[in-house]
């Protein structure tokens, strides 16, 4: 029926274009979940930065090997003292509703971040105080105090900048109706169906977008997405399954694009807000005993064939800012039943564990839930709707939350928002002085060697206290039709289609 359904509505999406437009070319590209609100300043899902990748142009972007590159801004300079951040801007650039992109724009488009109610972005640029307008392309974001990755921020959804007039015109309802400076302009959304876009005429990088429209189609199931992908009715699918990688391999008609992600897949404890008061909320020495049940690499194998990189950290073990002195642990079924016993816990130990829907986060689970008994833990799976469970999460309606996290540029990205105490993606409700101390000193230092020294402090609290059990880092795997050329996978898991053709 999902494929009867896909047919439908690309047929469908080709009639409405008329017959003297036949010949235009159409991107398909099937995605693993149907995304959040299609505003910057509210979005929060991962799938979500893949649709703005195609539509909202950001200050900054990065390349392959993580190097900050220009987007919308050309340049960037920083005071001695690291709290002015003097930033050029492109020259000749409009929004998609014909409106100039401008200082003014640009300073609308930060401090909107900052203050509209219920703003993701905001904990992102919590250290701007404000915005100068220096000249019509030139601003000035003047910082409360240091903050080495501001720049990093402004690569993703913090530095997407907005139509003021679309804004304004429209408030929260904006991302109804989107309107930012990217390749594509918004055409339509049908929930949990599609959502079209169309080639913006006057988009300043124009001569480097050679496909007509853009049409993302949220397909969950990963079978039924790889299928239409076989059969033409996409064009490019997100999060393949690693099991099928040997599958499309073999396919001459098919390509795979990997990249290892910078975030990280792993399980949030509950320890601040369970209102059960369960043991592991309870007692670090019980969320150890989880961990020390747990045999990465085993899941790794069983559930990915090995593709995957097994972690313990928020970045993966070729990140730079990754710690050599805290190396994986050996799963131990002993020391985890002795430490359960130290806690003064008796097995088995009920645990809630919510799990997003999905054939691997569910594979995954059910491997973590053999195992985990072994140690004396009983977890109760309960699979949930994506942005169900994050809800939940908010609410503290759970005890155990199989979490992925898509990952930054910078170790910052993947660490303050889960860790500090009262951050607002801070869902374990985890709260400990040091750990404050070290997320924000590692702010305010731009040198990577005395950064990584901080970063090395908060490791070892984390590792004890447990708040997060990191385990695997995935790789990106992305595969596409033959037909598309010029298809480059970054390691931030985005699909950028400046430069993309379609035979």
């Amino acid at each position: 029926m999902k494929l009867l359904r896909l047919a439908a509505t690309t047929a469908a999406l080709l009639l409405s274009l008329g017959a003297g437009v036949q010949a235009q070319t159409t991107l398909r590209i099937g995605l693993a979940e149907d995304p959040d609100i299609l505003d910057p300043t509210l979005a929060r899902t991962y799938v979500g930065r893949i649709v703005f990748a195609a539509f909202c142009d950001k200050l900054f972007d990065i390349d392959e090997k993580l190097n900050i590159v220009p987007q919308l801004a050309l340049s960037h300079e920083t005071s001695a003292d690291g709290k002015e951040v003097t930033i050029k801007l492109r020259p000749g650039v409009k929004f998609q509703d014909g409106e100039p992109f401008d200082a003014e724009a640009a300073k609308f488009s930060l401090e909107r971040h900052l203050t509209m109610p219920g703003s993701f972005r905001k904990p992102e640029l919590a250290t701007l105080d404000h915005v100068d307008v220096v000249d019509p392309l030139t601003i000035k974001l003047v910082l409360k105090s240091p903050y080495s990755p501001l720049i990093a921020q402004l690569t993703d959804r913090a530095g997407m900048m907005v139509s003021p007039k679309a804004a304004k015109e429209e408030g929260d309802k904006f991302g109804l109706h989107p309107v930012c400076a990217g390749p594509y302009k918004f055409v339509e959304r049908v929930q949990q169906d599609r959502m079209v876009f169309e080639k913006f005429a006057d988009y300043w990088n124009k001569d480097n977008i050679h496909i007509d429209r853009v049409v993302f189609l949220p397909i969950v199931d990963a079978t039924v997405r790889l299928a239409n992908l076989k059969s033409g009715g996409l064009d490019l699918i997100e999060r393949l399954l690693a099991t099928d990688i040997k599958d499309v391999k073999a396919d001459p008609k098919l390509e795979l694009s990997t990249a290892i992600e910078l975030g990280y897949q792993g399980v949030t404890l509950n320890v601040g807000h369970d209102k059960a008061n369960g043991p592991l909320s309870q007692s670090a020495k019980v969320r150890q005993a989880l961990d020390l049940s747990i045999d990465r690499e085993a899941i790794n194998q069983v559930v990915f064939n090995g593709e995957f990189k097994p972690g313990n950290q928020w970045v993966n073990p070729d990140h730079p800012y990754y710690q050599k002195a805290f190396p994986l642990r050996s799963r131990d079924v002993a020391k985890a039943k002795a430490l359960l016993k130290e806690a003064g816990v008796t097995a088995p130990v009920s645990v809630d564990f919510m799990v997003p829907k999905g054939a691997e986060t569910e594979a995954v689970a059910q491997v973590i839930q053999s195992m985990a008994a072994e140690a004396g833990f009983d977890m109760k799976i309960r699979v949930t709707e994506f942005a169900t469970s994050l809800k939940a999460a908010e609410a503290g309606d759970y005890q155990a939350y199989m979490l992925a996290w898509s990952g930054r540029i910078d170790p910052d990205g993947n660490s303050y928002i889960f860790l500090k105490t009262n951050a607002p993606q801070n869902y374990s409700a985890w709260s400990n002085p040091e750990a404050d101390k070290a997320l924000d000193d590692a702010r305010l230092i731009t040198d990577q060697a005395q950064r990584k020294a901080i970063y090395q402090k908060l490791t070892k609290t984390v590792l004890d206290e447990e708040p997060i059990l990191y385990l695997y880092h995935r790789g990106i795997l992305i595969a596409h039709t033959t037909r598309l050329e010029g298809y480059k996978q970054m390691p931030d898991g985005l699909v950028r289609v400046t430069g993309l053709t379609l035979k």
